[in-house]
């Protein structure tokens, strides 16, 4: 039996979108009454859809736990399904109504600190001006977070990394290139404004790192090993930008970035940063375009998308 039969014999024995919601729901909450609450039916309504399903599927969709319910595997499997549907619907309705509005939409953006500067920006930009109607909505923080947010269908896309522990066949990644980092300090710092400073040098201060595990810490450190240095001193792990460039600017510490964010923060003569004379050759694995895979983009989103990998192809030609 072909998918697309298996599909229709599922909705010939009943099964119909009031189920497929509850699913979903109970694949994000496991609590029947919490479910119910979020559809706006009453505990016992959802109690007969989810005993339906179990008819309908002929199979044991749930185990009663202490805190709620546990979907069995068979459960997870359809609700897992059932949440892609929902999604695909919100897709649709939010496609139509770019459509109805003559090009209008909203597009929600994803992407780590360096993409949201060197790509995300610069492509809302020119569509401010090409395609005034369209809105986007950015989200900046860190890859795990934004593939959780895109698996959850609040993104339309990111640009990222998918985290091992996070690969999964519903995320497709196009890789796009490495982020070459830069070292950062206060303007004041006695590293400032000299020329090859020696690497054995940086070793003297601290190091305001990203947390244990990110692709940055692991990106310096791995480096740092290769040209037996040794780890960083370090007094201060956090993920926040903003927390970075402030210990920077307060302090002697030295902060490893993507270069796109040392362009944008360090490079005007006034700028309270400036780039450390050092250049180490560290590159943070690559990141990508990412999208749920088999997801179609709304048009708007689909016009972005274009926009931004035709703007980073052109400034990957004219590199140096």
């Amino acid at each position: 039996m072909s998918d697309a039969q298996k599909a229709e014999s599922l909705l010939q024995r009943g099964l119909k979108l009031s189920h497929l919601r509850l699913m979903a729901q109970l694949g994000e909450t496991g609590h029947l009454g919490l479910s119910a609450g979020r559809l706006g039916i009453t505990q016992p309504a959802a109690s007969r859809l989810l005993a339906e399903v179990e008819q309908i599927t002929q199979a044991t969709m749930h185990s009663r736990t202490g805190r709620g319910i546990a979907l069995t595997e068979l459960g997870q499997v359809l609700a897992r399904r059932a949440q892609r549907v929902m999604m695909e619907m919100g897709d649709a309705a939010r496609e139509m109504a770019e459509v109805a509005g003559g090009g209008a939409g909203v597009v929600r953006i994803g992407a780590v600190t360096a993409p949201a500067l060197d790509m995300v920006l610069p492509a809302l930009r020119t569509a401010r001006l090409s395609q005034p109607k369209v809105r986007a909505e950015v989200s900046v923080a860190a890859s795990d977070i934004l593939c959780g947010q895109l698996l959850d269908g609040r993104l339309d896309f990111a640009l990222g990394r998918i985290p091992k522990e996070m690969e999964t066949a519903d995320l497709s990644i196009v890789f796009l290139g490495t982020e070459p980092i830069e070292l950062v300090v206060r303007r004041g710092h006695r590293l400032a404004g000299r020329a090859g400073v020696p690497a054995a040098e940086l070793m003297e201060f601290d190091w305001v790192m990203p947390a244990e595990g990110s692709p940055l810490a692991a990106a310096v450190q791995e480096r740092l090993a290769v040209l037996s240095l040794g780890p960083p001193r370090q007094h201060l792990a956090t993920s926040s930008f903003l927390l970075t460039l402030a210990l920077v600017q307060q302090t002697n510490a030295i902060a490893p970035v993507a270069r796109a964010v040392a362009r944008q923060f360090a490079n005007a003569p006034d700028a309270p940063y400036t780039v450390v004379d050092c250049p180490l050759g560290i590159d943070v694995a690559p990141f990508g375009m990412i999208t749920r895979t088999g997801a179609d983009l709304t048009p708007a989103a689909q016009m972005l998308v274009d926009l931004m990998l035709s703007q980073h192809r052109a400034l990957r030609s004219a590199a140096p």
